[in-house]
């Protein structure tokens, strides 16, 4: 086991820098003759609201080995899943969990964010560290009163204040992931990539779909070369150990410590928003280019004395925001506008992580993305948000201090314009000039705002007369009735079939609403003049 790297000898060592060059070396040869023992692993010592811990680093090899999930505690194993490696919750089992449920479904993206990311990283991992006799109650490391004698980690001191030690992993024990089970989970596929040169596609459950992921196809896909990805085995991932009893501990005690442990770590994590992961995404081309034109461009980067036209964080706008849209939306108008012209910056595989683009390609994306954006900036909605408040734009009539209902202010309306333009720019060849002489018009004549009344395209697509509300699954048909009125659909199956779904939205208990705000048959309700 290569679980010790020179770093940790050096940072041992340095503790005692008073000694000459020569006391140094002995040390190291000291040392040395204890790291060739494969069951004794050199760490520091470390004492946290009364848990002692143990912190050193293994090879990925040696994790992927000897570690285990924390459902397979032999504690568990009555109603342990051997298929999906979790405990079936019931009645016995509610007050043992120590774990949340594996889901299978991450671990392909994990193996590929491993093989294909040169600046690879996983946090540190902690881990229980439990001898047989732990489970054993008649063991004789318990006393009369079922106290543990010792605690489940043997550990040997190195120097006077008991910093710095050995700890003995000898056979007989079972070291199991407390916080870490998907990093387990995912060098465990990296392993057996490398094995067996392919492994399964999971759902979350563990049950298989039917195509397998291959080393072959990463190693193509990717432009990597076997001998990286064969070397990745031996790198090293910080760990931590804690005993899962401690001397003076009865059984019970030692498992409400520890399952203590695992929530409150899990409670410190809080998970990150769209938002937040689309400011710190440094892999999908979409998100920087989002990220870059909403610092730059003249319609959305802050200025002094200018409310922000940004929401960073949250993937919604609330009634009284000031901002115009949010960082989340202008990813996802990045990806559905420049997806058409760059398909391959998508994740070969939605359980896969996309590869960044190449320095060239995210320079013509983000000059394409501003264009877009300078044409946008030169519609008439947009143009008065320099002398009116985004919320009165946004709101709709009947809310109070009545509003104009522009699609146009809502992220919905958003996405869909940009993914109807970016297929007429990049699918259908016309070009953002022609696009926009069309669109400076309808948008003059009131053809984005007003969507909650009949007289509106978007009335039953973008909005829901029932709920009273912005209708988010709309946008996929407000893109394609864009596309249609901007006069990108010419076959008739095409626009028989869009006919119909327009039908279908505006229609309500079997009473369908004709643009004029009458109720008539489904096949009464045309498509709208295309714009010229």
């Amino acid at each position: 086991m290569e679980s010790i790297s020179a770093d940790n000898i050096t940072s041992t060592t340095t503790q005692y820098s008073h000694l000459d060059d020569s006391e140094e070396e002995r040390i190291k040869s000291l040392l040395n003759q204890y790291l060739d023992d494969n069951q004794k692993i050199l760490v520091q010592k470390t004492n946290m609201g009364g848990t002692e811990a143990y912190v050193s680093s293994v090879t990925l090899e040696w994790f992927a080995n000897q570690v285990k999930f924390a459902s397979s505690l032999p504690l568990l194993h009555r109603k342990y899943n051997s298929q999906s490696g979790n405990i079936d919750i019931d009645a016995e089992t509610i007050d043992e969990i120590q774990q949340r449920p594996l889901d299978w479904s991450r671990q392909i993206s994990l193996v590929q964010y491993l093989a294909t990311r040169k600046h690879h990283k996983f946090p540190p991992v902690l881990v229980v560290v439990s001898p047989s006799w732990v489970d054993n109650p008649k063991a004789k490391e318990w006393d009369k009163k079922g106290r543990a004698k010792k605690s489940a980690i043997a550990f040997t001191p190195l120097d006077i204040r008991e910093k710095f030690g050995l700890i003995n992993l000898q056979t007989d024990l079972t070291i199991y992931a407390l916080d870490g089970q998907h990093r387990l989970m995912g060098v465990q596929g990296l392993i057996e990539l490398l094995k067996t040169g392919e492994i399964p596609r999971y759902r979350k459950d563990k049950t298989t779909y039917e195509t397998n992921l291959k080393l072959e196809d990463l190693i193509e896909k990717f432009s990597i070369k076997l001998t990286d990805i064969q070397n990745l085995p031996q790198e090293t991932i910080g760990i931590e150990f804690i005993s899962a009893v401690v001397a003076g501990e009865t059984r019970e005690e030692a498992r409400k410590r520890v399952r203590s442990i695992f929530v409150h770590v899990n409670l410190m994590a809080t998970p990150l928003s769209k938002g937040q992961l689309a400011q710190l995404n440094e892999d999908n081309g979409f998100a920087i280019i989002a990220r870059k034109i909403a610092v730059t461009h003249p319609l959305l980067k802050q200025r002094d004395k200018r409310n922000p036209r940004v929401n960073w964080n949250s993937a919604t706008i609330a009634t009284k925001s000031t901002v115009l849209t949010t960082l989340q939306a202008l990813t996802e108008m990045s990806e559905r506008y420049l997806g058409h012209k760059f398909p391959h910056w998508k994740a070969i595989d939605k359980s896969l992580v996309p590869l960044r683009p190449d320095d060239e390609e995210l320079s013509e994306g983000i000059d394409k993305f501003n264009q877009l954006f300078d044409c946008l900036a030169s519609l008439p909605s947009y143009q008065i948000i320099e002398h009116a408040d985004t919320p009165s734009l946004r709101r709709f009539s009947f809310e109070k201090d009545e509003g104009e209902g522009n699609m146009l202010f809502r992220p919905v309306g958003q996405i869909a314009l940009a993914q109807a333009l970016g297929i007429l720019v990049f699918q259908k060849g016309f070009t953002l000039e022609d696009i926009f002489k069309k669109l400076r018009i309808f948008d003059q004549k009131g053809g984005f705002t007003a969507i909650e009344f009949p007289q509106s395209l978007w009335y039953g697509i973008l909005y829901d007369p029932n709920k009273r509300r912005i209708q988010v699954s709309g946008k996929e048909l407000a893109a394609r009735l864009l596309v249609y009125i901007l006069g990108g659909i010419q076959e008739q199956m095409e626009r028989a079939e869009l006919r119909k779904d327009l039908a279908k939205c505006r229609t309500f208990e079997n009473r369908t609403i004709s643009f004029e705000g009458k109720f008539v048959e489904p096949k009464k309700v045309g498509l709208p003049e295309i714009l010229s």
